[in-house]
């Protein structure tokens, strides 16, 4: 059957989604509405709002790509997310959101001063929008898989939809559009997975058809690696804008942790469900490029208006992911640079064009990016952008909830442009085999450490 008959559901389930998101606008009012929802969201909705930019095209299309290479290790993304989402609940949610404050620049800057606040928030952007390149690819592959349009095309495409999710609705349109993302999600992938299960014959016929090895080994590429792997996730998830917009935006501290656990617990089913699906491709697919394993599996094997449903989640979840990210950029820049540096006396008004225009330039930006690098794998990106923002925010946010006032200011200031400069140096040039994430914690560590004992020496 040619996928141009998915095209019609494709396209009508986009359309309701994207009204939706336009629609959210008229709940607008200013600045506030529009980066953090007026701060009135409950624990399901933080959720839903973690969720739709955190789950998108690596936890889908990327872990059935890395599954359908070397079987269960493709579930770190998943599985990390969600202890990262367990740790927020845990540890940062209440002192984040009791802050009442917009960006996490914004609370380091009562620590580190102003030269924290703008490096935290620049490098913190470098970071946020390699992962948006991610989700770009992913959505590239699904438009040119099954519509068979050019890359260019598909790019315009993918631009186009994640600025009518945001440009106009903010985090209220990012927010709705992450209820109807999670359950439009959870219903298409539970279904897949029922036609995977019956095609393998059950949980016995998936292990007849594959070895244990390497294939049902978290562990295959190595403890150190995999670890290091769901290790990014949760510095990365605990340190980056975008989700911690989410929290900012409860109600109360309460509904943000209710929230951050609610997302933990919901996580994880996405990464089974994309792994069995990239499971099965292997097994009945082998000589498929690896990153089209979801998208053909909704062409091989479900009817044009269930699949053309299926395909358009997948698009929502790799569009909405990047749209939030860049929302995440957006408020970052009005916040932390504009409203900050720039000119401290900005109106409202001035501030939502701010707003709105860089999202217009991170988009174009990221088009740019992707155009030189459309053969990438998907999850490294996504890796490295978690590992970029862990080594800037991690360790100097830790230190200021754990110690507080004897928070050393210099120190952390340092550590926040040697780190991620290191991360980056030897991520780049792979000049080591550990891990750059252990090496930029473990540095940034080192430099916090050694700048509060002499603090404490002084006093």
């Amino acid at each position: 059957m040619e996928n141009s008959s998915y095209l019609f559901t494709t396209m009508l389930t986009l359309l309701i989604v994207s009204f939706v998101g336009l629609k959210a606008s008229k709940g607008v009012k200013d600045s506030k509405d529009f980066s953090l929802g007026g701060r009135r969201f409950t624990g399901p909705q933080v959720a839903t709002s973690i969720i739709g930019t955190l789950v998108g095209g690596a936890s889908t299309i990327g872990t059935a790509q890395a599954a359908f290479i070397s079987g269960a290790n493709g579930m770190w993304f998943t599985l990390g997310a969600s202890m990262g989402c367990l740790f927020l609940g845990l540890f940062v949610a209440r002192p984040l959101r009791d802050a009442n404050i917009f960006t996490i620049p914004e609370f380091m800057t009562r620590f580190y001063g102003n030269h924290g606040r703008t490096t935290s928030s620049m490098i913190s952007s470098i970071a946020i929008f390699v992962h948006i390149t991610g989700q770009v690819l992913a959505a590239v592959a699904i438009f040119t898989t099954l519509f068979h349009i050019t890359e260019n095309i598909a790019i315009f495409l993918t631009m186009m939809l994640m600025m009518s999710y945001i440009f106009f609705g903010g985090f209220l349109g990012s927010g709705i559009v992450g209820t109807l993302k999670t359950f439009l999600l959870y219903g298409t992938l539970l279904f897949s997975g029922i036609i995977v299960m019956i095609g393998f014959g059950g949980f016995t016929g998936i292990a007849n058809t594959f070895p244990k090895e390497p294939w049902f080994n978290l562990f295959s590429q190595g403890i150190g690696v995999n670890l290091a792997q769901g290790f990014a996730l949760v510095v990365g998830v605990s340190s980056t804008q975008t989700y911690l917009q989410a929290i900012f935006s409860g109600k109360t501290a309460n509904e943000s942790r209710k929230g951050a656990f609610l997302a933990a617990l919901l996580i994880p089913p996405i990464g089974v469900l994309s792994t069995l699906i990239g499971l099965f491709m292997q097994a009945n697919h082998p000589l498929i490029a690896s990153k089209q394993a979801l998208p053909l599996f909704v062409v091989y094997y479900l009817n044009p208006v269930i699949g053309g449903i299926v395909i358009a989640t997948l698009i929502i979840s790799v569009v909405a992911t990047g749209a939030g990210l860049a929302l995440g950029i957006s408020t970052l820049f009005s916040r932390d640079i504009f409203k900050h540096l720039l000119m401290p006396d900005a109106t409202d008004r001035q501030e939502m064009r701010v707003l709105r225009g860089t999202v217009l330039v991170v988009m174009l930006l990221t088009a740019l990016m992707v155009i030189f690098n459309l053969d990438s794998l998907i999850l490294q990106w996504s890796f490295l952008s978690m590992t970029l923002r862990g080594t800037v925010v991690f360790v100097p946010l830790m230190t200021i909830l754990i110690l507080k006032n004897k928070t050393p200011k210099k120190a952390g200031l340092l550590a926040m442009v040697i780190a991620p400069t290191l991360t980056i140096v030897l991520s780049v040039f792979r000049l080591t085999t550990i891990d750059p994430l252990y090496i930029g914690l473990g540095i940034s560590c080192v430099i916090i450490a050694i700048g509060y004992l002499i603090n404490k020496k002084n006093s």
